[in-house]
């Protein structure tokens, strides 16, 4: 039997992630079963789970990979700018809407919130970090701690989320992230 090169196993798992996103943005975490996930993919459960332990790993992964591009995004501009990103495109985040979900999973399942939450950990510890470095430089106000900052523009995201996996409108929110922004620079 030939011996798939590595180049073809990323894109099958690259196309398994992108079959998977969509099936979570449509269906939700519980409503995208395996069945969904196959038809979604256009792959059989023995290629999906080939690459995957099973849909908790899959969803996970995709939460890996929004981590490290929201992180990105973090260190180098802020999570504001990670927000209006949400807004720009919300088609490349729609699959957050499953985090309504997640927040019941995430009482009721210790396993699943362990790897949860280390993978939201990245985007925190990269806003901890640029925000650290703002304050540094003056950029940042300075009468409130720097994690009870992260922990505001963390319910910000979340709210933001909720409001795009709910379909409400969107059209005043970048005034708020204005609004938010200019929260948390020094005063004047």
């Amino acid at each position: 039997m030939p011996k798939v090169s590595d180049d073809r196993l990323a894109a099958r798992r690259r196309e398994i992630l992108d079959g998977a996103r969509h099936c979570f943005a449509d269906y939700g975490y519980d409503g995208a079963t395996v069945k969904r996930i196959e038809e979604s993919t256009g792959l059989s459960r023995g290629a999906i789970f080939h690459h995957f332990r099973d849909k908790e790993a899959l969803f996970l992964a995709l939460a890996q990979e929004d981590a490290e591009r929201m992180a990105d995004v973090a260190a180098e501009q802020g999570l504001v700018q990670v927000m209006r990103d949400m807004l720009a495109r919300p088609q490349d985040f729609d699959w957050l809407g499953t985090r309504l979900e997640i927040a019941r999973k995430l009482r009721t399942d210790a396993s699943f919130r362990a790897a949860w939450l280390s993978h939201s950990a990245d985007v925190e510890q990269a806003t901890l970090r640029r925000l650290e470095h703002r304050r540094e430089a003056g950029r940042l106000r300075d009468d409130v701690p720097t994690e009870v900052l992260v922990k505001y523009l963390d319910l910000v995201l979340d709210g933001l989320i909720t409001r795009l996996a709910t379909g409400q409108p969107t059209g005043d929110l970048t005034a708020v992230l204005d609004l938010v922004e200019e929260s948390v620079r020094p005063e004047h």
